[in-house]
């Protein structure tokens, strides 16, 4: 078992990108970090002031991903150590806090009993926890990642594009959340069959868009979602705003990250990057933010 510190770095992520629902996932430069060293006891700490109400004990998240991974491989308990988080990812935004402490909890326990679990093996272990690949299989590896994960059989197939350097990808971030638990409930339990063709055709297209670097058809066919974003959309009242506004300035395409609020514009690299828009003026208590696609996954130091 590991005695000496460390750290573990975790980017964030975008999800489902239109059509890729559950499946398609970009890893941003968005970052949880977490700063770990033995201690007689499990002791969680925020820097962030506003977060220091959150969990300090074994009931952190944090703490509690990382015991599930123990206990798969057999382990009761885990070494203590005290656990230093600082992290600028928004929570509940729709930009994969969630999932990048998924991500850190199975690193965490990978690393204090040196359990030397192979990629493939830490990201099936982070999805079984969130139920799907597309935020924790990025922030695993880095760049897009297209996945599809077999409940039934335990099973992860996954293919990944690294490289994202021509696009800026534009995050328009409310002052409000929205929990993953309301906005899956405000969607139907089931598609009529054409539909779901229509849908599947949809993301297929957008899947080949990303790979092809035809980030003009990957614009135009993310808006035509048909699994999520026309039901989620009546929880977020700028939604059409933003669309008609983002599309105006000359970006690619815009949509609802993971499920919301935030809303992201991916845009020709530093298409925004030295210029004030009109955006600041109509949403002034949004926060904008410009973001690249991180090509690195988790880093222990």
């Amino acid at each position: 078992m590991r005695g000496n510190s460390f750290r573990i770095k975790v980017p964030g992520s975008t999800s489902n990108i239109g059509p890729g629902f559950d499946s398609i996932g970009i890893a941003l430069d968005l970052y949880l970090t977490i700063e770990c060293t033995p201690s007689d006891e499990w002791v969680f700490t925020q820097k962030d002031i506003d977060k220091q109400h959150l969990p300090t004990g074994k009931d952190n998240l944090l703490y509690q991903c990382a015991s599930e991974v123990a206990s798969k491989y057999g382990y009761h308990s885990l070494p203590p150590y005290h656990v230093s988080i600082d992290s600028d990812i928004p929570i509940a935004r729709g930009l994969g806090s969630s999932g990048a402490i998924t991500v850190a909890g199975v690193e965490l326990a990978n690393q204090v009993l040196n359990l030397q679990l192979p990629i493939e093996e830490k990201m099936l272990r982070a999805t079984e926890m969130e139920g799907h690949p597309d935020n924790v299989c990025p922030s695993f590896v880095g760049g897009c990642v297209v996945g599809y994960y077999n409940q039934n059989q335990t099973s992860l197939h996954f293919t990944q594009k690294t490289d994202m350097e021509k696009v800026d990808f534009v995050a328009i971030i409310p002052p409000f959340e929205l929990r993953t638990k309301t906005a899956r409930e405000i969607l139907p339990q089931e598609l009529p069959f054409v539909q779901s063709i229509e849908g599947s055709a949809i993301g297929n297209v957008c899947t080949a868009a990303i790979f092809q670097e035809n980030y003009t058809l990957l614009g135009e066919l993310m808006e035509k979602d048909r699994f999520h974003q026309s039901y989620r959309k009546k929880l977020i009242p700028h939604y059409n705003r933003v669309l008609d506004l983002m599309k105006s300035v000359g970006a690619y395409g815009t949509f609802l990250s993971g499920a919301g609020p935030t809303m992201i514009s991916i845009c020709e690299k530093g298409l925004f990057e030295f210029e004030e828009h009109q955006w600041h003026n109509e949403f002034p208590e949004f926060e904008w933010r410009i973001l690249k696609a991180a090509e690195t996954g988790v880093v222990v130091e």
